[in-house]
């Protein structure tokens, strides 16, 4: 928002002065700067449409981390939050329009800031929530003024600039089920310095907050799928009993009934017994967390100093602490083991031991006949094990962060001109610790006689010493850098008469560096690890070079307000990136009031996304999908035809072999991870509104913006997958030609398998899709006095209102551009096919506050619209997450010139998530989007001295 001194609000009403959403204008504030643009202005609207939260709504809705609102307004997708435990990661990251959270550009007082792990991500937990002015969200492709990343806009944190004094505060919040506790203490400290030539703040928070499990909230508690007429309880086949199964053959054959005679499995109800399966599951979800835990310490402080006429220098500087856990179900052990009969004896009744010992003889007499080589006295089981003895799967990430700049402003030719130049520097280093793992090679070892042995037959058999034997402890690493050297000028040149203002200009030149690398465990990236994914290491990094310019062309202003204006950006990038080069991005716009209660608008921009760099430098690693070969036989009858024939021989298989049986198994290996070689994602971005301010209304506010955003050349994994490139190749695009038949030439083996090992196809990350969307936000403020008080001696109060709300008309996701008729339209779905996080067409938050001298009472409502599966080749039970209206209700008091206490509960009427089936993300709904804790409590105190 604007970069001027805001009000001194100590002595007023929370909310006295200002609407919870809508720009906060001071009409003697002079010249402005506004997120969207460097050059000086009167007004505060600009050709970008930009909506404002103010800090008000930070106060009355009880949040302490940023992302409680943030995620509340209409133009956000819920991405990565406190209640997002697997996929989890220890952060909180910004997803505006939901074209995801890499095209969104996160600022802090219109900066860069420290971003954390190789996918260059602000982390929402580093920016003070207690210091927060306001922030803008700025609709649009923003790159000509900002650089790359401001795909979808920009949302800038405008952080306080002017403490005098100490203030210190806290809140306290518990949700209706008396748990969830979360609270902070922070304190800032602000003084003028050097008879007012400078100005220093520092200031402290601690934040720490509790979890919540699944297993606290009933609609949580049951793993849910999908039954014939209904939500089922669902859950894991793999059992703390322990379940076995024996394929009965010779070594590689199929599965079989085998020695057990059951056409399921066995289970250890009772060590060392087995029974019949008979479907038997184990409800994992109590044990997952429903609400993550976090600590956090975060440190900093600011300052600038005049050194002479037209000079100051500033420096700001910020650390942060923060371990966030993620929480799963005891790790399921699921495999092919070869159990040694003598080893595992004492811990099985005499029947059981005698059906393994029948188990071996059937396969001695199966390898025999197969002229295979046999183990005696060992028998392969295909075993699952829930080892609950472990307790649950903990992953604790432990970021330490820190960002310092430093800088040199001010003007010259007698103010005419002014200059900014800054060097930040940003380290963000994580330790991600995994406890609850079992080792596979310890597990293994446990069953063959090669180590002690293990007891897996039976619920908590396993003695604490057969624990310690086969768990295993991993720990990953990463470390990301950031480095940011930039320069400008701006000011004013002249203007072209009939009343208009100056023309303005802004010019500069900017150097990034980025540098990113990721460690995996070890034991983790081998593959020995159950309960954890693994992941490749990475390591890369790139700079760019960059110069902008900006102009502001004031053309005309007549009557009462009335003006016209023109603005135009362009910015050159030069990466070290040989695929992506030198680029350009530039934006030009227009705005007319005609008179000075309406304005027009509208503006036109192209941004880019470089990829960041895991995309760019993730380890490739070897995989083994599910895919189908179209030159094998397991091609449908169907698609058989002459022309696949043909792309099957020009693509290396011989022709004799053309569906036949080249595909030996279900799986097809492939190579998968980062690729150097990708292009800049490109966006084409229109927006085009009203703004309206009727003076016979005065205090009221209106706004009304279309806006469309177009991403080409989106970054994701070549062809979609494997079997998807094959499909691309041999049954949709069918040219030998193309790169997804490229991909596949010379890459088969002299019979035309798609063997693997030097012929795996490499599926790595690849320039391949498109994103669209379009619709209408309309924010509204209004604030005026009314005729009645109990707390003034005027009989008056006021009254402020305030609405921000999103249509949205079109979310196109194209996977492949070859394929323009292949389209996913998710405005109003949601689902696992491709539209994933419900994307409603209607979604807004408003709000009402009655200021009533040193009383505040405020009420807000979220609307969350209606949205439908997206899949429609499936028939879930649930087709249909209904609309949802949460009530917030809060209430401040000004209790002294120095004490304010504000108090609250969030979610009034106790609504809880609509329960959903296999269509679900996690916890039977989509967390980040639904409350799910219920009715939440909250109190908090500031005090000001």
């Amino acid at each position: 928002m604007a970069q001027t001194t805001p009000e001194d609000s100590s002595g007023d009403a929370i909310g006295q002065n200002e609407t919870a959403f809508g720009p906060s204008e001071n009409p003697d504030a002079g010249l402005i700067v506004v997120t969207g643009s460097r050059i000086a202005r009167r007004e505060f609207d600009t050709a970008a449409p930009t909506a404002v939260v103010q800090d008000e709504e930070f106060k009355l809705s009880g949040a302490v981390n940023v992302e409680n609102v943030i995620n509340t307004l209409p133009q956000v997708v819920p991405g990565t939050t406190s209640f997002s435990n697997n996929p989890g990661g220890g952060v909180a990251t910004l997803d505006l329009r939901g074209l995801g959270a890499t095209r969104t550009l996160v600022l802090v007082n219109g900066r860069r800031y420290m971003f954390f792990d190789t996918s260059q991500l602000v982390d929402l937990n580093t920016i003070p929530q207690f210091l927060i002015d306001s922030v803008d969200v700025v609709t649009g492709g923003a790159s000509a003024v900002y650089g790359s990343d401001a795909i979808s806009g920009v949302v800038n944190f405008n952080l306080r600039q002017d403490l005098v004094g100490v203030e210190a505060g806290g809140q306290y919040s518990l949700t209706g089920e008396g748990d969830g506790a979360r609270y902070n203490a922070y304190i800032a400290l602000g003084s003028d310095l050097a008879d007012g030539r400078g100005h220093a703040t520092v200031f402290a928070e601690y934040y720490n907050r509790s979890s919540v499990f699944q297993g606290d909230r009933d609609f949580s508690f049951f793993a849910l799928g999908d039954g014939a007429n209904g939500l089922v309880p669902g859950g894991s086949s793999t059992l703390p009993s322990g379940v076995l199964r024996n394929f009965g053959g010779a070594q590689g054959t199929l599965p079989s009934t085998g020695a057990f005679a059951q056409n399921d499995a066995v289970v250890f109800d009772t060590p060392g017994t087995f029974r019949p399966r008979n479907g038997d599951l184990y409800n994992y979800a109590p044990a997952n967390y429903l609400m993550v835990p976090q600590e956090r310490y975060l440190l900093g402080g600011y300052a600038n100093y005049q050194i002479s006429d037209g000079v100051e220098a500033y420096l700001e500087a910020t650390f942060v602490n923060n371990r966030v856990a993620n929480e799963l179900a005891a790790t399921p052990v699921t495999g092919d083991f070869n159990v040694n009969l003598a080893a595992v004896q004492p811990f099985l009744n005499p029947a059981s031991y005698a059906n393994l010992v029948a188990m071996d003889a059937g396969e001695t007499a199966a390898n025999a006949a197969a002229g295979n080589t046999d183990d005696p006295g060992v028998v392969n089981l295909f075993v699952q094990r829930r080892v609950t003895e472990t307790g649950s799967r903990n992953s604790l990430d432990e970021r330490n962060a820190f960002r310092v700049m430093a800088g040199l402003r001010g003007n010259f030719l007698d103010n005419r001109l002014q200059y900014d130049m800054y060097y930040s520097y940003a380290r963000t280093r994580n330790a991600n610790i995994q406890a609850g793992n079992i080792s596979r090679s310890a597990f293994q070892a446990g069953l063959d006689g090669s180590a002690p042995a293990i007891n897996i037959f039976g619920p908590n058999t396993l003695t604490p010493a057969m624990v310690d034997q086969i768990s295993i402890l991993a720990q990953n690493g990463d470390v990301s850098v950031l480095q940011v050297a930039s320069g400008s000028i701006s000011g004013s040149l002249f203007n072209l008469g009939m009343g208009a203002d100056d023309v303005g200009f802004a010019v500069g030149t900017e150097y990034r560096k980025v540098a990113s690398e990721f460690i995996p465990d070890t034991a983790l990236s081998s593959g020995d690890v159950i309960g954890f994914n693994g992941g490749d290491p990475t390591q890369g990094g790139y700079d760019v070079k960059e110069v902008f310019a900006e102009l502001r062309v004031p053309v005309a202003r007549w009557g009462d307000g009335g003006r016209l204006e023109l603005t135009g950006a362009a910015r050159y990038s030069d990466y070290s990136l040989p695929a992506v080069g030198g680029v350009w991005t530039y934006a030009a716009g227009a705005e007319l009031a005609p008179i000075r209660d309406v304005t027009l608008r509208g503006q036109y921009q192209r941004a880019i996304r470089a990829p960041n760099v895991g995309e760019l430098f993730g380890g490739q690693a070897n995989g083994f999908p599910n895919a189908v070969d179209p030159c094998s036989n397991r091609q449908p009858t169907a698609q058989q035809t002459a022309t696949v024939r043909q792309l099957c021989v020009q693509s290396g298989v011989p022709a004799g072999n053309v569906f036949g049986n080249i595909q030996l198994n279900t799986q097809i290996e492939g190579v998968f991870g980062g690729n150097p070689n990708l292009q800049e994602e490109r966006s084409d971005s229109y927006t085009f509104g009203a703004v309206l301010r009727p003076r016979f209304i005065p205090g009221l506010f209106i706004s009304a913006d279309y806006f469309n955003i177009e991403v080409d050349n989106t970054i994701s994994t070549f062809g979609g997958g494997l079997n998807n490139t094959l499909d691309l190749c041999y049954n949709q695009i069918q040219d030998i030609n193309s790169v997804y038949c490229q991909a596949v030439v010379g890459n088969r083996s002299a019979n035309g398998s798609l063997a693997g090992g030097p012929n795996a196809l490499r599926i790595l990350n690849a320039n391949i899709g498109k994103l669209e969307t379009a619709g209408i936000d309309v924010q509204v403020s209004y604030s005026t006095e009314i005729p009645f008080s109990l707390f003034t001696d005027t009989g008056e109060q006021r009254m402020n209102l305030s609405f921000l709300g999103t249509w949205l008309d079109k979310y196109n996701v194209t996977p492949v551009a070859e394929l323009p008729d292949t389209i996913n339209e998710c405005a109003g779905k949601f689902g696992q096919l491709a539209c994933g996080t419900p994307l409603p067409e209607y979604k807004w938050a408003s709000r009402a506050s009655f200021i009533d001298g040193p009383i505040t009472t405020s009420v807000r409502w979220r609307h969350i619209g209606s949205t439908t599966d997206d899949n429609p080749q499936i028939d879930y039970f649930v087709e249909k997450l209904d609309s949802v209206d949460y009530i917030d209700l809060s209430f401040a008091a000004t209790v002294s010139d120095n004490l304010e206490l504000a108090l609250g509960v969030n979610n009034l009427f106790n609504t809880f998530p609509q329960q959903l089936g296999d269509n679900q993300e996690q916890a039977n709904t989509y967390p980040g989007v639904y409350d799910v804790l219920g009715r939440d409590y909250f109190v908090s105190a500031r005090l000001v001295f």
